[in-house]
């Protein structure tokens, strides 16, 4: 870490340098797709609640930055605020201008286009920077992936010696996902602290099945976070590794399988939310994100960058989440008319936004106070 300048800094120059572009970019997917399909835009907002600075464009958008930076923006022409609920005075009127038409007279599919392109903008930037990493930076590749495979050691407290393996001994797969490399491995395990899974492993040229819990620790980074994790205690008897670069498609395609693979992780963590496997401490919210980012983007500029992936991927699944008041929450709506072949009711839409829009709000409250308690501040 660069220790030029005082972390406090990092927090106040990482967060709306991090949020500000990625919500920004989310929401220029809903506008461009909109403009694209002839829907007029009344407001695009960085922020909510009251007007810091703005401008009216010629096709009469007012452009600005509002003072609570989380989140952001599009009313388009008919809705009747920025959570694009239906006016119902405009949707009577007939008045719409060609190429500044009302969202709610737009086409079913075209209106879903809309709605998906502010997280599948995010999606995309999440795809941009991990394939050109791949391109610039290159492809961490094992040297001799089979070594990396083969237990060197273990160590001091491992659940691995405890369940019978032995140095030399290769593991070659966890469950059903055969392994590559070590970095394999700790993905596989990382997430699964506490559970038992099946390691498949290699031993004197005769493959065996063997169960092993794995161990649950808490680890602290050297901001002072501290994230419970998952390890089997083995070190690998090689360690080496190359950086290649690679082409623009095989680049995609990394990027591509890259992005699932942490889809799919965060997908693991919240059904362990759901179940009680793990705390919903670990839930964070907005301090928690100001916080990360300015420790990250004290580690350089890639490291920040790479942060920002992660967070542009969660803003996508966040927003698809089928919750009234977030973008899932319309495609559900809209999902719903197609199976009815009519809108649901306005009265039922409204119901739904207030309970979704609480919900929401319900879910920040908490996250924050959970992000409050974990300041160090409070002793932890």
């Amino acid at each position: 870490m660069d220790g030029s300048l005082p972390l406090w800094v990092y927090y106040v120059v990482g967060f709306p340098l991090l949020l500000g572009p990625l919500v920004t970019l989310h929401e220029l997917g809903h506008y461009l797709v909109g403009r694209w399909f002839g829907v007029g835009a009344e407001a695009f907002s960085v922020g909510f609640g009251k007007e810091l600075i703005g401008w009216t464009d010629k096709r009469g958008t007012r452009w600005k930055l509002s003072a609570i930076p989380l989140g952001g923006y599009v009313q388009f022409k008919g809705d009747m605020n920025p959570a694009s609920m239906p006016d119902p005075e405009a949707l009577e009127q007939d008045d719409d201008e060609p190429g500044n038409g009302s969202f709610h007279r737009a086409s079913l599919g075209k209106r879903a286009l809309i709605v998906f392109a502010g997280p599948f903008a995010n999606l995309l930037i999440t795809l941009a920077i991990f394939a050109a990493f791949f391109m610039f930076l290159g492809k961490p590749t094992a040297i001799d992936a089979d070594q990396q495979l083969t237990i060197g050691e273990f160590s001091e407290e491992s659940a691995a010696r405890e369940a019978g393996l032995q140095v030399g001994d290769k593991i070659v797969a966890v469950g059903e996902r055969e392994l590559t490399e070590f970095a394999d491995l700790r993905e596989e395990v990382l997430i699964y602290p506490g559970r038992e899974l099946q390691f498949t492993i290699e031993r004197d040229g005769a493959q065996q099945t063997v169960p092993i819990t794995v161990r649950s620790v808490e680890q602290e980074d050297e901001f002072g976070n501290v994230s419970r994790i998952g390890l089997i205690g083995v070190m690998p008897a090689a360690v080496e590794y190359d950086f290649v670069r690679q082409g623009p498609l095989t680049s995609a395609g990394l990027a591509v399988e890259r992005t699932i693979g942490m889809m799919d992780m965060m997908l693991t963590g919240l059904g362990q939310i759901i179940t009680g496997e793990r705390s919903v401490k670990e839930l964070g919210g907005p301090i928690k994100i100001a916080k990360y980012s300015g420790e990250w983007l004290s580690l350089g500029l890639l490291a920040f960058i790479e942060f920002a992936a992660l967070i542009s991927l969660n803003l996508a699944f966040i927003n698809l989440l089928p919750i009234p008041a977030l973008d899932g929450g319309h495609l559900v709506f809209y999902a719903a008319e197609a199976v009815r072949r009519k809108p649901v009711s306005a009265r039922g839409q409204e119901v739904a936004f207030r309970a979704g829009m609480a919900l929401v709000l319900g879910l920040m409250v908490f996250v924050t106070i959970n992000d409050l308690i974990s300041l160090p501040v409070f002793g932890n």
